[in-house]
């Protein structure tokens, strides 16, 4: 293997030394080439010079020219646009261009629709201003009509009340006036009889006078006795007088002739004094609220304004004034209490 390359390697080494006299001649002949070339070079340079300048100043003309014809044309198409312009300045001047009839019908149609929606919405709130008014209206209609009612109300049970006292007021009156005329017929018919009585046996006397008189046998008495000097009919005119002189005195009188009857009704003390009602062991003054109560009724709340001798005058929440009798009180129809 190493006798191989050595043999290889000097082959190589006598073909390189072969070669270098060709390497010398073609050198040679390359020089004589180049000079010929510079020589031809030089004359071409100077047919390149000319023919450039030739060209330079063709190319020249041409861009002078070109120049020409493009502000030619500059010229032109800035006339065309000036007329053009000036065409579509009179067409919108006499209202006829398109680019102006075309958003105005859009403008125009726009404008109806918006109208007609203005129109629609004025008249729904038309019909709502007048819907909400009558229903104002029937709102103010029906609280006049409530008022109306409730003074309608209150003026019947004012009426009721003054109607209820007045009533009972006759009623006392009238029993009173009875009362005393029952006492006084009572009283008439009992003197009447006792006068009857002594005119009969006076006439008897005057018819019979020698008709002897039957005396009565004294009556036979145990223990102390007290002996009247005064005959029967002055006791008896005596006894009336004091009656009527009791009846006068008003309904607060005790009874001689009747026994105490126990009444259903319970009586309750009731005076006024001083400007004072004196009712229960309480008193009471003007100004004082109070509270009214009456059989089978609901209390009411008042006020009270004035007291009288007989009466008390009282206004209830609801402005109405009425009144109460004392003998009223007294007799336990009508009860009252501080509120």
């Amino acid at each position: 293997m190493p006798v191989h390359s050595r043999e290889k390697k000097e082959s190589n080494h006598e073909d390189m030394e072969v070669d270098f006299p060709e390497q010398d001649g073609s050198s040679t002949d390359e020089e004589d080439t180049v000079s010929s070339s510079v020589s031809e070079d030089g004359d071409t340079s100077e047919m390149d010079d000319e023919d450039c300048e030739r060209r330079r100043m063709e190319c020249l003309d041409e861009m002078t020219t070109l120049e020409k014809q493009f502000t030619d044309l500059k010229e032109q198409l800035y006339k065309e646009r000036l007329s053009q312009v000036d065409i579509k300045l009179q067409e919108v001047m006499a209202g006829c261009a398109q680019e102006y009839l075309e958003p105005l019908a859009n403008l125009q149609e726009n404008m109806q629709i918006r109208t007609k929606v203005a129109g629609c919405r004025s008249h729904e709130e038309s019909n709502w201003r007048l819907f909400s008014s009558g229903i104002y209206r029937e709102l103010c209609l029906e609280s006049v009509k409530n008022k109306y009612e409730c003074e309608i109300q209150a003026a019947c049970q004012h009426w009721e009340s003054e109607k209820l006292l007045l009533f009972d007021t006759v009623q006392s009156e009238l029993e009173e006036k009875i009362r005393r005329l029952e006492e006084d017929r009572h009283s008439i018919d009992i003197t009447s009889e006792l006068w009857n009585d002594g005119l009969h046996s006076r006439k008897n006397k005057k018819k019979d006078p020698f008709c002897p008189v039957k005396k009565k046998k004294p009556v036979v008495v145990s223990g102390p006795y007290i002996v009247y000097m005064l005959q029967d009919l002055d006791i008896l005119e005596d006894w009336t007088a004091i009656r009527k002189a009791m009846a006068s005195l008003g309904p607060h009188r005790a009874k001689v002739d009747v026994p105490p009857v126990k009444s259903d009704r319970h009586h309750h003390v009731a005076r006024s004094e001083d400007g004072r009602l004196f009712y229960d062991n309480q008193w009471y003054c003007r100004g004082q609220a109070i509270c009214i109560n009456r059989k089978d009724e609901y209390p009411t709340s008042a006020i009270i304004t004035t007291i009288n001798n007989d009466e008390v005058w009282f206004k209830r929440l609801d402005g109405t004034k009425s009144k109460l009798y004392i003998s009223q009180l007294q007799k336990g129809k009508y009860t009252i209490k501080h509120s």
